[in-house]
């Protein structure tokens, strides 16, 4: 049983009921999670992850990055990072009249949550199914010290939120890449999955870059991308890397790709960077990508280019340089 699943059971037995009217924000849910218990006309989908916002786009549902005005209910899908999850309850209860509803896997830290809601108010007794709870309360004061803070400032100058990719501090793999990097990138580059700007920021360090595109799919870290990078040559998309297209061919795309689907390892992810990368390359362009030792990705790097090698790393992380992007029909 799925955390869709979850909600529906709870909606169908009575155990949670919606205000007759009313709008429902639906909170951070994830691309795939089955909404079909929940009024559709009513709901307003909040997500800051762009392919979950396209996702839901595309079933007809209204979505939006912030609240908009006030709702009658909630629906919170808790995220893999606590901070956000924490953030995410806040919010719904600072703009909802009437339930909020809470579902997570345990492995997404709902036992905690759920702990500390019931701190805070008087939580209904949870639905547990599939390694994962659902609970609910009603919409009350007591929540604001969770609610997001103001950006924080990290190492280096660099301003991040809770909940993004390496908020506490940079990236190790990210550093070891950006010292690694050549001096010559060419006048285009792209960073694919540029998260909250680091990369890009060591990159732009290069007077021979002419525009630099940070790509990155969760708003909450361009976000803080566009106040980490003040230089002009940079361009920010809000868009998933694996299906950007540039205006242009790109000369190097620089990469530290995800391999996480919430908290299960998911390489797949890291193989669609690579086909990505190839296919905004020129056809002399050239890719480095920082990865987790134990990641296959050798073997999909010398499908995608002409000659792939490792250019340094130590024992956690590999760089991994391809050159000439194969061309494939389609």
């Amino acid at each position: 049983m799925s955390a869709s699943s979850r909600l529906s059971l709870a909606l169908e037995s009575g155990e949670v009921t919606l205000p007759e009217a009313g709008r429902i924000a639906v909170f951070a849910p994830r691309e795939g999670m089955d909404l079909s218990a929940l009024p559709a006309d009513l709901c307003h989908v909040i997500t800051t992850f762009k392919p979950d916002r396209d996702h839901f786009a595309g079933q007809g549902f209204a979505c939006g990055k912030e609240p908009d005005g006030r709702y009658a209910a909630a629906v919170v899908c808790l995220p893999r990072a606590k901070a956000l999850g924490q953030a995410l309850v806040a919010e719904a209860v600072s703009v909802t009249d009437g339930p909020v509803i809470v579902d997570g896997a345990k492995t997404d830290g709902v036992e905690s949550i759920l702990k500390g809601c019931r701190k805070r108010a008087e939580v209904s007794p949870a639905l547990s199914k599939a390694h994962g709870k659902l609970f609910h309360f009603t919409a009350q004061t007591g929540f604001e010290d969770w609610a997001r803070g103001a950006p924080k400032e990290i190492g280096g100058g660099f301003v991040t939120v809770p909940g993004i990719f390496s908020a506490d501090g940079i990236d190790p793999a990210s550093a070891l890449l950006a010292d690694n990097l050549p001096e010559k990138l060419g006048a285009r580059v792209a960073d694919l999955g540029g998260g909250w700007g680091y990369l890009s920021a060591r990159a732009l360090e290069r007077e021979s870059i002419r525009e630099l595109h940070l790509v990155e799919a969760d708003f909450a870290a361009l976000d803080c991308a566009r106040q980490n990078i003040l230089d002009s040559r940079a361009h920010l998309h809000w868009e998933d890397a694996t299906r950007w297209r540039p205006d242009e061919p790109m000369d190097t795309v620089i990469t530290n790709p995800p391999f996480h689907t919430g908290r299960a390892p998911d390489p797949s992810l890291g193989l669609d960077f690579i086909r990505a990368a190839a296919r905004v390359l020129s056809p002399r362009g050239q890719l480095f990508l920082v990865a987790n030792r134990h990641l296959p990705y050798e073997s999909e790097m010398a499908r995608q280019f002409g000659e792939v090698r490792e250019v340094g790393g130590d024992n956690r992380f590999k760089l991994l340089h391809g050159q000439r992007p194969v061309r494939r029909p389609g």
